[in-house]
């Protein structure tokens, strides 16, 4: 790939190359991308991906993250990190937002306008569009809940809208994990609501969450999926390994679902230390713990 020559192709275009990935997702680890994009419209993002097709680039497409661990030896290709944009607009009873946007940011916007409905997400830090990825929620809520319909642009370069039932939601899934279409933008349907009512629970949630989880140190969110009948950070601790150190990374002493970098953690550390969790409450308790981070990249 030539680099002039992508320069030359998109001179308004922030670019970096060489970039290192551990500036921008929340473990502080991983190791460089090729090169790394940020499109601001949706043009931006359309001329890319026909870009990369014709060179015949690989193309990964990032949000915020926040819920993501990249291997230490980076990314090759093209880095396309959608952070840029981040527009929230409201129309009466609905939020159209960007897919670049923090999921908690429209929380609050939602909070602002008296629209109930996304409280739940207020303390989650990822991107809009990788909330419709992997169908992001906490206490007891989840973002298809709300979720009237997104917009995409395919590999093929044809921008689409699909509406709820199409994207096929279950727990920590959307159809886009198949298909992987790029989300450019999602109108969420929410509900009249008291502001002192949305701001008590807001509070409420944040209280609950600023308790619980490490959120001093790096992580990337809660590591697993939560298993059919068990709870995970329960498993972990009475397995004995809450607290567990590996290389520069730990179990969390306040929250055994979380993995935290207390100490220049690699990616390496990360995954090692996610394998041999899931060996070890295979082996104790017989349950098979997927993982709910998404780990891409290469070996370094």
């Amino acid at each position: 790939m030539s680099i002039k020559e992508f320069k030359q192709h998109f001179p308004k275009l922030i670019l970096k190359e060489n970039e290192p990935l551990s500036l921008y997702t929340y473990t502080k680890t991983g190791g460089p991308a090729d090169v790394v994009v940020f499109p601001k419209t949706t043009e931006e993002v359309k001329d890319v991906v026909g870009w990369v097709k014709k060179e015949s680039l690989p193309l990964t497409v990032l949000g915020n993250a926040s819920n993501l661990i990249v291997k230490d030896g980076g990314i090759r290709g093209v880095v396309m990190i959608l952070t840029e944009m981040k527009q929230i607009k409201i129309e009466k009873k609905k939020i159209i937002v960007q897919s670049g946007a923090r999921l908690i940011d429209t929380s609050y916007a939602a909070y602002e306008a008296e629209l109930t409905g996304l409280e739940f997400a207020c303390g989650i830090p990822g991107s809009i569009g990788g909330a419709v990825y992997m169908n992001a929620g906490a206490y007891d809520g989840e973002v298809s809940e709300v979720i009237e319909s997104v917009t995409v642009l395919t590999l093929d370069g044809e921008i689409k809208t699909m509406d709820n039932h199409e994207l096929e939601f279950s727990y920590r899934h959307s159809r886009i994990q198949e298909i992987q279409d790029i989300v450019l933008e999602v109108v969420f349907q929410l509900k009249k609501g008291h502001t002192v009512e949305i701001k008590e629970r807001m509070d409420e949630l944040t209280f609950l969450r600023e308790s619980k989880q490490p959120l001093e140190y790096p992580s990337c969110g809660s590591v697993f999926k939560r298993p059919a009948g068990y709870f995970t950070g329960k498993l972990i601790q009475e397995a004995g390994l809450q607290g567990k150190i590996w290389g520069g990374a730990q179990i969390s002493m306040k929250h055994a679902g979380f993995i935290v970098n207390i100490n220049h953690a690699t990616a390496t550390d990360y995954i090692e230390l996610i394998q041999h969790i899931q060996e070890v409450i295979l082996e104790k308790d017989g349950v098979k713990l997927v993982p709910e981070v998404r780990i891409i990249g290469e070996d370094q």
